[in-house]
Formats: C-alpha cells, sequence, structure tokens
C-alpha cells in the first residue's frame, strides 16, 4: 500500500512532468512555425493568425522577440477573459457548457474540502482505531485521516452523519442552479441562433413500403395529406455506403500520387518508385507516379458506375426520408407527436444538423437496429467482465505490502526503497490510465454499430458506456480487487462473519491509490492535452512531405474537439470519487479541487484557440452529466450507509437512511422540473421565430435554403449535378399518388396520376 513517501514520490514526479509539458507548450505555441497547431481555431474562423500576431515577428519560423518569452504563462489569464457571451458565439453552447461542469466541480468541491479537512479529518485523526488492529490487517499512514480510524460504536460517527447531510444538501443546491441556468442558456440559445436546415426538418424512420408507390412518392404523399398546411419537401435517403468507400479510397490514393509527386518535383533526375503490393511492402516495382495515376483513373470508373447505380436502382432506396416544412412550428409539431395509429411506423425525430448525421447509419433497416442493440449489450457486458484481470494486474501493483504477506520471496526486490515508491505511488495509476487508452475507441465503434443516426447521439452513447465501465472496473473493480489483495490473509485466516468488517475498513485505504491516478491522469495528463504533441508531430510530417498548397496546408491541421465520449466520462469519474471519499477519506478532496481548477484553465485555453467542434447539440447531454452527479451522489451515500453498518454506528446509521431516498427525489423532480426543456422545442417559441421571421424577411426562398442542406458530402464532392437529384416540386394545389384507391386520400387526387403522368420528375429525392 502507497505510504506518504510513495504518495510524495508520485505528487514530485507528475508535477514535474505537468511543469515540463507547460514550459514546453509555452514555449512552443510562441514560435511562428507552430501557429497552425496551437491556434488553429483562428484561421478556421479565418482570421489567418493568433491572437498574438505571430507572423509579425523577425523569422517567418521561429520567435526571436526575447521579450515574449518573459511571459510563459500569460496563456492562462488570456484563457479567462473572453466573456461566456463572446465565448457561446465563438465555440458554440456545448463547449461552454462542458466547460461550466469542471465549474460546477469548483463550486461544489472547494467548500467540501474546507469543511471536511477543518472537521473531518481532526476526528479521524484522533481516533486511534488502526494502531490497535492485528499486524495482519494492512494500512498506511494516510488511512490514518480517514473514518477507518474511528473506533466502532463511537460517538465520533454523528460528525460524519452530519456532513453528510451537508454535503448532500450543498451538492443538490448547486446541480439545481446550473440545471437552471444551463436549461435557460439553452432556451436562449434557441431563441436567438440563426436559421439553421435542422430547425425546419424532421427525419422520418421505417417508411412502410407501398406496392403502388415509391418511397418518395409515398412520402410525399403522406405528408401532404396529414400536414397540408405546413409540408413543404423532403429528400429520401440513398444507400451510398460502397460509394463512400470508394470516395475515401480514391482521396487516399490521391494522398500517395500528391506525395510523390513533389518527391519528383524535389528530385527530377530520379522518378520514384513503389512496389504493387499492399502498402508497397512486396510486388513488382513500378514507376510510382504513373502507378498511382492509373489506379485513381481505375477508381474514377468504378466511381461513377456506382454512382450511377445508386441514383437508378430503386433497391438503393432506404425507407428513411429528411423531411422539411415552411414553419419551425410545423416541423416542431411533425416531430414531437405520433404520425400513425401504427406506432411502429413513420417514426419522427428532430433531424440532426447538416454536420452532425452520421450517414452510414441511416442505411441500416430499422428492425437490424434493435438486435444491434441488444447484441452490442451483451458484448459489453463481457468487456467490462473480462477487463477485470487488467484492473486486476494494476490492484496488484498497487497493494505490494499484501503480496509481500503471501508471496515473501519478492520481499528483497519490492523493499528497495525507490523501487517500492516508484511501483506504489506512480505506476499503478499509469498503468490504469494506459490500459484505458483504447477503451474509447473501441466503444465509440459499439456505439457506431447500435446504428444512431447522428454524432452527438454516438458519442453520448459512447459516453454512457464508458461510464459505466468506469464505475464497474475502475472504481468497484479497483475497490472489489484491491481488498481481495491487500487484505489477503485477514479473508484467509477470520471467521466469514468477519469478512464484511474486514472490507468496510479497507474500502476508504483504496484512497492512496485513486490519489495516485488522479495526479497521473488530471495533473500529468491535463498538461499532456495542452501541449498536443501527436498533432504536433504530425502536423510538421504532413508539412514536410505533402503541403504544397494553402488548402493544403489547412487540411493538415489538425484541431480537434473536447471528445466527449472520452472526457464526460472521465469529469464524472472525479465527481464520483469526490463525493464517496468527501465523508470517508477528506485528504483526497484537495487533489479533486487542483484537478478541476487546473483543466478549466486548460480546457478554456483549448476551446478558445484550438477545438472546432463537428456539431452542435444546445447542450445535450447535460441531463446525462446531472444524472450521473446525482447516482454518485447515491453511491457515496450507500456506501457510507454500509461502512457505518460495519462500524457499529446503531444510533447513526438508521438517520442516514433517508438520504438516498431524498436524492433520488431530488433527481426525479429535476427531470420533470427541466428535463423537458432538452427534449422537446416548445411550440411558443417555434411560433415567435416563425412570426419574427415572416416579418423581417418576407421574400425569403426557404426552398432554395433548403435545397442542398442535407446533401450528402459524397455527391457534393464528386460534383453532383441538381437535374440529376430531382426537382422541387412547385404545385402545391393537388395531392398527387399512384395508388388507385385509399380510404385517406381526397377524392380530387385520385385522377391527379393520369392528369400528371410526369409525377416522378417532381419530387426532389435526397442522396446518401
Amino acid at each position: 500500500m502507497a505510504t506518504l513517501g510513495d504518495i510524495a514520490v508520485s505528487g514530485v514526479i507528475n508535477v514535474l512532468s505537468a511543469f515540463v509539458f507547460l514550459l514546453a507548450f509555452a514555449f512552443l505555441r510562441l514560435q511562428p512555425i507552430n501557429s497552425r497547431v496551437y491556434f488553429p481555431k483562428w484561421y478556421l474562423n479565418g482570421t489567418g493568425q493568433n491572437p498574438k500576431n505571430l507572423r509579425s515577428t523577425i523569422s517567418k519560423f521561429v520567435n526571436l522577440n526575447h521579450r515574449t518569452y518573459s511571459q510563459l504563462l500569460s496563456w492562462m489569464p488570456e484563457a479567462l477573459r473572453m466573456p461566456e457571451s463572446e465565448l457561446i458565439n465563438h465555440a458554440g453552447l456545448d463547449s461552454v457548457v462542458y466547460l461550466r461542469i469542471y465549474l460546477v466541480g469548483l463550486k461544489i468541491f472547494v467548500p467540501l474540502a474546507v469543511l471536511a479537512c477543518a472537521i473531518l479529518i481532526p476526528v479521524n485523526a484522533t481516533g486511534g482505531t488502526l494502531v490497535n488492529l492485528k499486524k495482519e490487517l494492512v494500512f498506511s499512514d494516510i488511512d490514518k485521516l480517514s473514518i477507518s480510524n474511528v473506533q466502532s460504536g463511537s460517538q465520533r460517527f454523528w460528525a460524519h452523519l452530519l456532513m453528510a447531510y451537508v454535503f448532500s444538501a450543498w451538492t443538490c443546491f448547486v446541480l439545481y442552479t446550473e440545471y437552471d441556468k444551463i436549461a435557460s442558456m439553452r432556451l436562449h440559445f434557441l431563441a436567438s441562433q440563426r436559421r439553421r436546415a435542422d430547425q425546419f426538418t424532421v427525419l422520418v424512420r421505417n417508411v412502410p413500403p407501398d406496392t403502388d408507390e415509391t418511397i418518395s412518392e409515398h412520402v410525399d404523399h403522406f405528408f401532404r395529406v396529414n400536414h397540408p398546411d405546413h409540408y413543404l419537401t423532403h429528400q429520401v435517403v440513398y444507400n451510398a455506403n460502397k460509394l463512400a468507400k470508394l470516395v475515401k479510397k480514391k482521396e487516399k490514393l490521391k494522398n500517395w500520387l500528391d506525395y510523390y509527386q513533389i518527391k519528383y518535383s524535389r528530385h527530377p533526375e530520379k522518378r520514384p518508385t513503389t512496389k504493387e503490393g499492399f502498402l508497397g511492402l512486396w510486388g513488382e516495382r513500378v514507376d510510382a507516379i504513373d502507378f498511382y495515376t492509373a489506379e485513381i483513373d481505375t477508381l474514377v470508373q468504378k466511381i461513377a458506375e456506382e454512382r450511377e447505380r445508386v441514383l437508378k436502382d430503386p433497391e438503393a432506396i432506404m425507407p428513411v426520408a429528411f423531411v422539411s416544412f415552411n414553419t419551425r412550428w410545423g416541423a416542431a409539431v411533425c416531430a414531437q407527436t405520433q404520425q400513425s395509429k401504427n406506432p411502429t411506423i413513420w417514426l419522427t425525430e428532430w433531424a440532426p444538423e447538416p454536420r452532425d448525421v452520421y450517414w452510414s447509419n441511416l442505411a441500416i433497416p430499422f428492425v437490424a437496429i434493435a438486435i444491434r442493440k441488444l447484441v452490442m449489450g451483451v458484448t459489453l457486458f463481457f468487456l467490462v467482465f473480462f477487463f477485470m484481470i487488467p484492473i486486476a494486474a494494476v490492484q496488484s501493483l498497487a497493494n505490494l505490502d499484501g503480496i509481500e504477506k503471501v508471496a515473501p520471496f519478492l520481499k528483497s526486490i519490492i523493499e528497495v526503497k525507490i523501487i517500492k515508491s516508484f511501483l506504489q505511488g506512480f505506476l499503478p495509476g499509469l498503468a490504469l490510465k494506459i490500459f484505458l487508452i483504447i477503451l474509447p475507441t473501441i466503444l465509440m465503434i459499439m456505439s457506431k454499430i447500435e446504428g444512431y443516426a447522428a454524432t452527438s447521439i454516438l458519442e453520448r452513447r459512447a459516453a454512457a458506456k464508458y461510464y459505466y465501465f468506469m464505475l464497474v472496473n475502475v472504481f468497484l473493480g479497483s475497490i472489489i480487487t484491491g481488498t481481495a489483495f491487500q487484505q489477503l490473509h485477514a479473508f484467509l485466516h477470520q471467521s466469514p462473519t468477519q469478512i464484511p468488517k474486514t472490507i468496510g475498513v479497507s474500502i476508504p485505504m483504496k484512497a492512496t491509490f485513486f490519489i495516485t491516478y488522479i495526479m497521473v491522469d488530471g495533473w500529468a495528463g491535463i498538461a499532456g492535452e495542452i501541449l498536443r504533441l501527436k498533432p504536433l508531430i504530425i502536423f510538421h510530417l504532413k508539412n514536410m512531405f505533402l503541403v504544397k498548397t494553402e488548402k493544403d496546408r489547412e487540411n493538415a491541421m489538425d484541431p480537434g474537439s473536447v471528445g466527449f465520449p472520452e472526457a464526460l466520462p472521465q469529469l464524472q469519474l472525479y465527481f464520483l470519487l469526490g463525493l464517496v471519499y468527501a465523508v470517508i477519506t477528506p485528504i483526497l478532496l484537495p487533489f479533486i479541487v487542483i484537478f478541476f481548477g487546473f483543466a478549466y484553465f486548460v480546457y478554456r485555453h483549448q476551446v478558445i484557440n484550438v477545438y472546432n467542434q463537428e456539431y452542435e447539440s444546445v447542450a445535450a447531454f447535460w441531463p446525462h452529466v446531472h444524472s450521473r452527479i446525482v447516482a454518485a451522489l447515491v453511491i457515496s451515500q450507500l456506501l457510507l450507509l454500509g461502512l457505518l453498518s460495519t462500524k457499529k454506528a446503531a444510533d447513526s446509521t438508521p438517520i442516514l437512511l433517508a438520504l438516498p431516498v431524498l436524492t433520488i427525489w431530488f433527481q426525479r423532480f429535476c427531470k420533470s422540473r427541466f428535463e423537458p426543456a432538452f427534449r422537446r422545442y416548445p411550440l411558443e417559441e417555434a411560433m415567435a421565430k416563425d412570426t419574427l421571421e415572416r416579418a423581417t424577411e418576407p421574400n425569403l426562398n426557404l426552398k432554395g435554403y433548403l435545397s442542398n442542406s442535407y446533401l450528402h458530402p459524397i455527391f457534393k464532392s464528386e460534383g453532383n449535378e441538381e437535374n440529376e437529384m430531382g426537382e422541387w416540386r412547385d404545385d402545391d394545389s393537388l395531392v398527387l399518388t399512384k395508388r388507385h384507391s385509399k380510404l385517406n386520400t381526397p377524392g380530387a387526387s385520385e385522377n391527379s396520376y393520369i392528369a400528371s403522368p410526369e409525377y416522378d420528375e417532381e419530387t426532389y429525392n435526397y442522396q446518401v
């Protein structure tokens, strides 16, 4: 188990690592050659330079102005200067609400840390229980500051009970005020938001087949009949996944061709060559430029043939459509109501904004989505279960004292002071961090397989999976496996009735492991985030070998984004650790506070200068964050309840039973009070925006505005001609149909097909 000395070693290593990262960042950001790595947001916004105007220095590549180096930490106050309202316009509401989560952490844990350190640590430190326990129970000096050091049945537990109520009340108060604030920000953002295509568009899934009409005709007929006053047009969805793969392959070949052309231009005396096999590793050696030119020409022909097939093949049309309305009010009514007496067909939801659409999943049949979700749920269960093995291995590093008792032959190696301090104070947190690196990618792939139609939803689902994983494996798994290693001798030599007591005493002792994890991930890891070492190296490699125009240089930039699938679960883990150990082992709270404060500065800088969000969900993730923080609060209360039950605190424990009940009631109240603002769009707001728009822009051509809003990037990149994709319908007087007899079709439309034989040329089709 890590001692105070081991924690100090870990602290020194991580503080030094963070300092080196920050120093390197402060130096590299001042160099003009790195401005597209550390200030890409300003290039994407069209300024062409970073806020400090680094292009004005003497050299084009190195900053020789010695005065700027005297302000290496100036980025921290600069990160706080931009007001929140301006930051919303600059980076979007999603980024601002994400930053507010760090402020919520500070609002909650700073008062908790002050109270806990002033009241609970003296109560725990003077308990004296651990000193009197048997030698088989492994503990450290830090554990003497935890609730484990309080004698069973002591009246001191009333202090812990009181602090549990105070901490819970304060946490709920902060969460309530923040939920109210963010809900108001969301409604204000929607009310003041500029016109966007998704405000008028609904995604319709599971369109039923019709023997008389194509899917496009069926959609048009259905919405003209059921939404006659507000329906504007629709765009059907094509399965163009194969076409997208071909286009992506062509882009890769084009990059290789550009590389060899640049290489040849620099050394014209020798033509570059490559091998025909996989990645140029084997096969006959040929002229590289001629080879890739021929490969691209062949692929261009295949793309043209596949595109023609997609446009002409009826089987390529999916039972999905984007339906647009002439008012926001009409779209809101359609998106938020049931369209058919059969609740499994004509399923409507708000369309994601165009850049948020995950095009590949639109081609997945609706029935297959339910099957995919079931399969991925089972897969997630087994993934969580089998990942317990490396977690247990990490815990073995964190509990060397316990291993020495079982395997004394390792003692001579482990007892070397430097090795022991490194293994217990730094390596466990680093090992856990390494094991978790690839996990977000795996969980994101699983979410994509489930078939969600929007990138924002994919990321929220991946974040949910990651949170469950962190809760079960990183938190509960570390406690359970760590206790097993740590108190193995006690487990083997005591009666079964004493095991719950041993676990109750041991759970607080895992705080030392989580302290090392916080320092590795929350201190050094955050400093590594601002350094952006990987994007820095990749940008300069691309700049050296592939860039030949300003457009190429812009494409070489990798601003990245917040990364919600990984960032949100990690944040929620810190809330869980802080709330659980606030009463049990309060010494952990200062480490949590440092993380939230430092991370707020870093991520505010990144949001202002670096990150470029791929979409805007208008803070749709906040209800999930709120719910999981409340869940962490309930978990902390239940663990405290179980812990006190093992400490013979019969007088105080029953009073704690009301706390989880009150907290769950608080969550239900917040859900009913605020969540509708995140699930529904008020018709009042929709009507107000429509009325204002009609008054200010009476001649707005909404059809023209929506015409290409949801056009798949594949067709845009392939130079799609508008007349191939269909035309807008101008005649709205009749409900056109090919049906011979339908009870829900007005009589005037029964002969409309005969009067309009060119019907199928008048529906605007949407291609995927």
